[in-house]
């Protein structure tokens, strides 16, 4: 794990203490689940690169005829 710092209202620390009592967890865990559940609802990045580039469409499905014609790997 990562460790960060946190900076709380007093008010927010105490409900967070009684939180974590209730649930028998420490405040670590109710602020990462908390956490875990809003970064739950963030969309990953997409790559949008692909398809933007000219080349052979058979790439993947070739790969050996492909680096032998380019002697990729050679001196």
């Amino acid at each position: 794990m990562k460790k960060t710092t946190v900076y709380l209202e007093p008010e927010l620390d105490h409900a967070l203490g009684r939180l974590a009592a209730k649930r028998r967890v420490s405040k670590a865990e109710v602020i990462r689940a908390a956490l875990r559940e809003a970064a739950r609802h963030v969309e990953r990045p997409r790559i949008t690169g692909i398809g933007l580039a000219h080349g052979p469409g058979d790439v993947a499905d070739n790969v050996d005829r492909h680096l032998a014609e380019t002697s990729f790997g050679s001196e």
